[in-house]
């Protein structure tokens, strides 16, 4: 009973239509991506979405490129949509598909309509024909090309098909309603000319396709029995459906279009046409960017797939558009990563400090957790000397109150190793604090010793400066200021963007840091989640700040 009330409303669609034996209670779906661009988060709850529905039933699903306008789409964008699905955890096997792989039998079908008087060639140009359709208050009115016999639309298409047109200067049209009070069955155009070179067909075609003639089509010939969209679609499911009237060779069961609500996520650009225009104008590195909301993007910034899928599954699926607080995406890659990222000690923006009473020369070993949530991970060694780094700001020379971290006359325990006090500010000609000078009680070696277990109110995280490695460190934040609208009164973008959604410092790791590689993910004590970057090199280490520790997430969810 528990599973039935856990159901979304797709599911309960399915369930419908495999007692009523409408396909055979087959499940076939298809995730069908233009390649004219990166995939974002919103596509990753579509790809979680129609691959995880058929893995549930038992069913197919098929990964198709809706390959219709060559002149936006590359061979990149195919690759990394590949490279996208795989690393959230799902196959295709051999059900890999382009929507050119069927130019042929959609071409053929348009000569079909054609001759059943359901499709025209019309010479208005795109700016006539939208001033033709009328809009939701004005019916629209008929093209004089309408009427024309199929003789001559015959002629007209095929002489579109050999190159003898211009772009723009004929399309095919389906002829429906053009007074219906759907603006998409006012005679929408099924074929448009682009004399464009297409990364598969190369110069065979200069006719596409349109996607909402192509679209259904395309499911049709591959028996897609559910075609589940975003809720954009939902005026263009009449369309859909009108397109297979006439169809023949799907033995009497014609896929059902179902719509969901798309994902917006607060504090993240989710427009395709936007994030074209951040790479373009260099506000972000490239559509890898951490910052991006592609899944190019999402990968490189340290979230991994389980963490995706776990974000998608919670949000659920909707029937109306709603907006998703970034905190909960947050909290899934913490909830994600904390029982198996290791801990190690790194500081951020480094002040050194010096321990005066401690011994010059000599070095020690102190014994550290890998993760204080999960024993199995075992314990690593870190020398500790003379010398050490804390955090700037883990020190205020006039502490405002409640500050419990180091002071000038206060103690602090550093962590896994000793308490020490602050004596003297070290300053440069500029006023600026370059060094800390301070002494330690030797008696309060964490473990052992008579002040072992002293308390004092802060403990600090620290890096030997003796074998400390640099690490240029990548603080990233959100790319939309943090009201998280992506637009402003007079439309522009921009201006929402976060200056400080970058921020580079030069760092100091524990020498334990030294093992990782590209890819591999720890948390930084008191500091946050981080990955190593692929800009790493033998001689220069680079992490990216995945997600901070702060949990907004649970404690809204704790305060509702």
């Amino acid at each position: 009973m528990d599973n039935e009330i856990t159901k979304n409303f797709i599911e309960n669609i399915i369930d419908e239509d495999n007692e009523s034996n409408t396909y055979e209670k087959r499940v076939h779906t298809r995730f069908p991506p233009e390649p004219n661009g990166y995939l974002h988060i919103g596509h990753a709850k579509s790809i979680c979405l129609n691959f995880g529905i058929a893995q549930k039933y038992g069913g197919l699903t098929n990964l198709r490129f809706d390959d219709t306008n060559p002149s936006k789409e590359n061979v990149e964008y195919v690759n990394s949509i590949k490279e996208d699905v795989q690393w959230l955890g799902f196959t295709w096997d051999d059900r890999l598909f382009y929507t050119s792989d069927y130019f042929d039998k959609i071409y053929t079908y348009a000569i079909k309509l054609i001759c059943l008087g359901k499709a025209y060639v019309d010479d208005l140009t795109s700016d006539e024909i939208r001033e033709y359709r009328g809009n939701f208050s004005k019916p629209g009115k008929e093209s004089p090309c309408r009427n024309r016999s199929v003789e001559e639309n015959l002629k007209l298409f095929e002489e579109m098909k050999d190159g003898k047109y211009a772009d723009g200067e004929k399309v095919l049209r389906a002829k429906i309603d053009m007074a219906s009070p759907n603006i998409n069955m006012r005679d929408p155009v099924i074929y448009r000319i682009v004399h464009a070179p297409h990364h598969r067909t190369g110069t065979k075609w200069c006719i596409y396709p349109m996607y909402d003639f192509a679209h259904p089509v395309s499911d049709a010939i591959e028996r897609i029995t559910h075609s589940i969209c975003t809720l954009e679609f939902e005026d263009h499911r009449p369309l859909y459906n009108w397109c297979l009237e006439n169809w023949e060779d799907a033995d009497g069961q014609i896929p059902r279009q179902i719509e969901f609500a798309r994902l917006n996520v607060t504090n993240m650009v989710m427009s395709k046409r936007k994030l074209r225009v951040l790479v373009e104008k260099g506000i972000v590195s490239g559509w890898d960017d951490p910052r991006m909301p592609t899944i190019a993007g999402i990968r490189r910034r340290g979230y991994t797939p389980e963490a995706i899928r776990d974000f998608c599954d919670r949000i659920g699926v909707a029937k109306a558009d709603s907006t998703v607080d970034i905190s909960l995406l947050e909290y899934c890659i913490r909830e994600d990563l904390k029982m198996k990222a290791p801990r190690i000690m790194t500081v951020i923006d480094p002040i050194k400090v010096v321990i005066m009473n401690y011994p010059v020369g000599q070095t020690e070993t102190m014994t550290a957790e890998n993760n204080q949530e999960n024993e199995a991970m075992g314990t690593r060694e870190m020398t500790f000397s003379r010398t050490i780094y804390i955090e700037r700001n883990d020190f205020m020379e006039i502490p405002v109150k409640k500050f419990f971290r180091l002071s000038p006359g206060k103690e602090v325990r550093l962590k896994y190793a000793y308490i020490i006090k602050c004596e003297e500010v070290i300053k440069d000609a500029d006023g600026v604090i370059v060094e800390l000078h301070c002494t330690y009680d030797p008696e309060s070696k964490s473990g052992s010793g008579i002040n072992a277990n002293r308390k004092v109110k802060g403990t600090l995280h620290w890096v030997n400066a003796a074998d400390a490695v640099d690490v240029e460190t990548r603080i990233y934040d959100y790319l939309l200021k943090s009201n998280g609208e992506e637009e402003t009164d007079n439309g522009d973008f921009l201006a929402q963007i976060n200056p400080h959604s970058l921020d580079v410092y030069h760092s100091k790791a524990e020498a334990y840091i030294l093992q990782y590689h590209p890819g591999d993910k720890f948390q930084f004590l008191r500091q946050g989640y981080f990955v190593l970057d692929a800009d790493t090199s033998a001689t220069h280490m680079v992490v990216n700040r995945i997600v901070g520790l702060r949990d907004t997430w649970a404690k809204m969810q704790k305060n509702k």
